[in-house]
């Protein structure tokens, strides 16, 4: 089954890998952002290998987010995120597991799970 895995960040200190740039983040010595980079990259690298990982991507930051609404038939376009809150979505992961459990254990191994806002888990529905 496929799931999305939604890593949430505070977009004041947006960058990639997101965890490396809150004030938590930056307050970790070098060893420890360094281990919670490897462990990111770790991650991947066996996801990829194990062909669980169908795609990861980083998002760019929310101030450059566009939100498009028809009404009536006219489009109108605004800027900005399409809600008010301290965090925004910094990017997703889409694995293909064999049990909702292994999706749950990829998500609290990437780091955002513990020093972020977290990582949101949803199954995608089939077509």
């Amino acid at each position: 089954m496929k799931y999305l895995l939604l890593i949430h960040s505070n977009p004041i200190t947006w960058g990639h890998p997101s965890f490396l740039h809150t004030e938590e983040g930056r307050a970790l010595p070098k060893k420890a952002r360094d281990a919670l980079s490897k462990q990111l990259d770790d991650l991947l690298a066996e996801l990829t290998q194990s062909g669980e990982l169908v795609v990861a991507e980083p998002l760019e930051a929310p101030a450059r987010t566009k939100v498009v609404r028809v009404r009536k038939g006219v489009r109108a376009t605004t800027d900005g995120p399409y809600t008010e809150a301290k965090e925004q979505l910094a990017g997703v992961f889409v694995v293909d597991v064999a049990t909702p459990e292994r999706a749950e254990e990829i998500a609290a191994r990437i780091p955002e799970a513990e020093h972020g806002a977290g990582v949101e888990l949803r199954p995608i529905a089939s077509a």
